[in-house]
Order: C-alpha cells, then structure tokens, then sequence
C-alpha cells in the first residue's frame, strides 16, 4: 500500500510556489502546492483535463473563467478543461492546496 501523510507536505520556497507531487500516473496527478504570502500560479489552460484546488492551510484567491474569489480551509474549486485557471496567495499567512488533476499534463519530450 502506497501512503503519503499530507501533513509531511509544508517545504515552501522564497522565490516561487512549491508542488509536492505525491502521487501520478497516466490517468491522474495529486499534488500539495505550498504558497509563501504573494506567490501565484498564473492562469493557464489545460485543454482536456480537469483540476481541482483543496484549500488545506490558509486562503487564496483563485480565479477560474471570469470569476476570482477567495476561499479558505476546507474549500474545493473546481477548473473544468478549457477554463483559464489560477490562483494566489495574497497572505499574510502561508497557504498549502491539495491538487488533483486528470488527466495529468503530458510532459513534452
């Protein structure tokens, strides 16, 4: 059995946001983002792949289409394929988001 304590996720990095990966294969991704306050991942497409941001620790502002909001703890925003998606941290706390995606980007060779 394959197990990961999200709780051993929380290395954050001064210059930009930090992906965890815990968990990939051909059909999905789960990561644990780690955000230092004013840290972002700009908005992007994924063209045939869902996302799904899971606030564990602090806020952010996430912006999926035209709509950005903000949410906290225990919140689940989901960006279906197609959508422009992103989000940021605007602090002051640090922020920790489980991320799913499937399918998972390919990588380019």
């Amino acid at each position: 059995m394959n197990v990961k304590l999200l709780s051993d996720y929380r290395r954050t990095s001064p210059e930009k946001l930090l992906k965890h990966n815990l968990f990939q294969t051909d059909r999905f991704f789960l990561d644990v983002y780690c955000l230092k306050a004013g840290q972002a991942q700009s908005a992007h497409v994924h063209a045939d792949a869902d996302k799904v941001y899971v606030v564990l620790e602090g806020h952010c502002s996430f912006t999926v289409g035209t709509d950005t909001a903000e949410h906290g703890v225990g919140a689940a925003v989901h960006c279906p394929a197609g959508e422009p998606h992103g989000v940021l941290n605007p602090g002051p706390e640090d922020a920790r988001l489980l991320v799913v995606m499937t399918p998972p980007p390919r990588k380019l060779q």
